[in-house]
């Protein structure tokens, strides 16, 4: 299962929001990766989504897989609709 999404706060995945949706899909016993700039990374590794450079307007797919992957791209959407509470 996998849903394409875009970046919409202002300091794109820095710090601080790349800590917040590490944590946040740890919390899941699928798998979950984050697809972005021809690059495929370990959601739950905070150096892999780092590593992505993410900024406000790019897009990236959620892909998640196992028993919860539908409640995991869930809420890793609407963390990132969210804004991360920016």
């Amino acid at each position: 299962m996998e849903k394409l999404i875009t970046i919409k706060n202002a300091s794109g995945l820095h710090a601080r929001p790349a800590g917040m949706f590490v944590k946040k899909a740890a919390e899941f016993k699928s798998t979950v990766e984050v697809l972005a700039k021809g690059k495929t990374v370990n959601a739950k590794s905070i150096m892999g989504i780092m590593s992505l450079g993410l900024a406000k307007g790019d897009e990236l797919t959620i892909v998640a897989n196992g028993d919860d992957q539908e409640v995991a791209i869930a809420a890793l959407v609407e963390l990132v609709d969210g804004g991360f509470g920016e």
